[in-house]
C-alpha cells in the first residue's frame, strides 16, 4: 500500500507537470495558487470522507437520491408494470430488470424536480452560497464563482447560463476554466443513475460520486489556470435563466427536458454498443495477440494503462482500468460506467474500483467537444473562436482533473480500502 501511495503522489506531480508542459504562458503560472488549489481539493475531500458531520450531510443527500430512486420505481411500475419493476403476473425464472424502463426514467424525475427547486428559489440560494465560498477560497471572480458552484449540480451547457450576461467580457483563461469544469464533472441529473449502476461493485457509490462532483471543480480550476494562466477576474452575480408561470409549469418543462435526455441516452447507448461490437468484429479478422483476441477495450487498456498506474492502481489492474478510461474518453462516461459494472468485484480491488468511480465521473469525451462548442458557442458567440481553439486542451484538463480527484481520494482512503 505504501508503494501505491508513492505511485499516486508521483502521479499528482506528473498530472500537474503535464499541464505546465502544455501551458500557453509558463512564466505567468502562479505556483502558490496551484499549491493552494491542490490543498483545498484535498482538504474538501478529507472533510467529506472523514469528518462525521460532513459524512452525515452527504448521507442525507444519498438518502434523498435513494428516495428518488424508489419514487421513480413507483412511477415506472405503474406505467410499465413488471417491466418497470412491478410484480410480474407469472412465475419468473430469470431477471426482469430492463435498464430503459427501471433505471433510466430517474433522469426524468430529477429533471422535473430540479426545475421545481429553481422556481422555488432553493437551488439558486444553494448556488449563491457555494459560489461565495469558491470565490473566497480559490481567488476567482464572482461570475466564475457562480458558474463553478452551479457546475456541481448542472451540466456543461446549463451552468454557464447562470452568468450569461458576463460571459462576453470574460478573459480567455476564464472561458477555458468554464470549459474544463464542464468536462471534469457531470450533472446531478445523472449522478443517481450512475450510483444505481455502481451500487453492487463500489461501496457507498453515491457518497463517492457526490464527492467527485464537488472536488473535481477545484481540480479543474487549479489545472486550467496552469494551462491558460491569467490575473484578470470578472465580477458578477447569478442570473436566473428560467422563468416559470407556476410550480406546475416548472414541473412540466423539467419533465420535457428530462424526456429529451432520456431518449438521447437510449439512442446513444444503442449506437455506442453497436459501434463497439462492430469494431470488435473487425478486429476479430486479425490473428490473436498473446493468446487473446484483439478488441477495442483491450487496445484502449494498453494505451491508457500508464495513466491508470499514475493514479496509484497496481500494474496488474492498470490495463483493465485503462480500458475504462479509454472507453470513457473515446465514447462516453455512461457507457464506461455500464462496462465498469460488468467487470464485477473479482477483477479489480476495492481501492481500484473506488478510484475509478472518481476518474470516470466526468463529461470529458470526444463527443462532448461538439456539445461544448455548440452549446457554449451559442450562448456567447463572441468567444466562439476561443472555445474552438481551446476545446482539445479543455478535454485533456477535464480528464486529468477527474483522474486527480481519484488519485487524491485513493491516498485519503487507503487505510479503509
Amino acid at each position: 500500500m505504501t508503494q501505491s501511495i508513492l505511485q499516486a503522489l508521483f502521479g499528482i506531480l506528473i498530472f500537474v507537470s503535464f499541464c505546465w508542459f502544455i501551458s500557453e504562458n509558463k512564466k505567468q503560472v502562479n505556483y502558490k495558487r496551484t499549491f493552494v488549489g491542490l490543498l483545498i481539493q484535498t482538504a474538501v475531500a478529507a472533510v467529506i470522507l472523514h469528518v462525521p458531520f460532513a459524512r452525515l450531510f452527504v448521507g442525507y443527500i444519498t438518502d434523498g437520491i435513494v428516495a428518488l430512486k424508489n419514487a421513480t420505481l413507483e412511477g415506472t411500475s405503474f406505467v410499465f408494470g413488471f417491466l418497470g419493476g412491478g410484480v410480474a403476473p407469472f412465475d419468473v425464472k430469470g431477471s426482469t430488470f430492463v435498464f430503459a424502463f427501471q433505471t433510466l426514467p430517474m433522469v426524468i424525475v430529477i429533471s422535473a424536480l430540479s426545475m421545481l427547486l429553481f422556481h422555488w428559489k432553493i437551488l439558486p440560494w444553494i448556488v449563491k452560497g457555494i459560489s461565495w465560498m469558491m470565490k473566497k477560497s480559490m481567488g476567482i471572480g464572482g461570475a466564475l464563482g457562480v458558474c463553478s458552484a452551479a457546475k456541481m449540480f448542472l451540466d456543461q451547457t446549463t451552468a454557464p447560463l447562470l452568468i450569461r450576461p458576463y460571459l462576453k467580457n470574460m478573459s480567455r483563461s476564464e472561458i477555458f476554466t468554464i470549459m474544463c469544469m464542464g468536462f471534469a464533472t457531470t450533472s446531478a441529473l445523472i449522478i443517481g443513475l450512475y450510483a444505481m449502476i455502481l451500487e453492487t461493485i463500489v461501496p457507498h457509490a453515491m457518497v463517492h460520486l457526490v464527492t467527485a462532483s464537488i472536488i473535481s471543480v477545484p481540480a479543474a480550476i487549479t489545472l486550467s489556470r496552469i494551462v491558460v494562466p491569467s490575473s484578470v477576474s470578472t465580477e458578477g452575480s447569478l442570473v436566473v435563466p428560467y422563468e416559470f408561470s407556476g410550480s406546475m409549469d416548472a414541473v412540466s418543462k423539467g419533465t420535457a427536458d428530462g424526456v429529451r435526455l432520456f431518449i438521447n441516452i437510449i439512442a446513444m447507448l444503442i449506437v455506442f454498443v453497436a459501434l463497439v461490437s462492430l469494431c470488435n468484429r473487425i478486429f476479430g479478422l486479425f490473428p490473436d495477440f498473446m493468446g487473446e483476441p484483439i478488441t477495442l477495450q483491450r487496445l484502449l487498456g494498453v494505451v491508457m494503462s500508464p495513466v491508470a498506474w499514475l493514479m496509484g492502481i497496481s500494474w496488474k489492474e492498470a490495463t483493465v482500468a485503462g480500458s475504462l478510461l479509454g472507453i470513457k474518453t473515446i465514447l462516453n462516461e455512461f457507457y464506461a460506467f455500464t462496462q465498469f459494472a460488468k467487470i464485477g468485484t473479482e477483477e479489480l480491488s476495492v481501492h481500484t474500483r473506488t478510484v475509478m468511480a472518481y476518474a470516470l465521473c466526468g463529461f470529458a469525451n470526444i463527443s462532448s467537444i461538439g456539445i461544448m462548442i455548440g452549446g457554449l458557442g451559442s450562448i456567447v458567440p463572441e468567444k466562439r473562436q476561443d472555445i474552438l481553439s481551446l476545446s482539445f486542451k479543455a478535454l485533456i484538463v477535464g480528464t486529468l482533473s477527474s483522474c486527480l480527484s481519484g488519485t487524491i481520494v485513493g491516498i485519503l482512503m487507503w487505510p479503509y480500502l
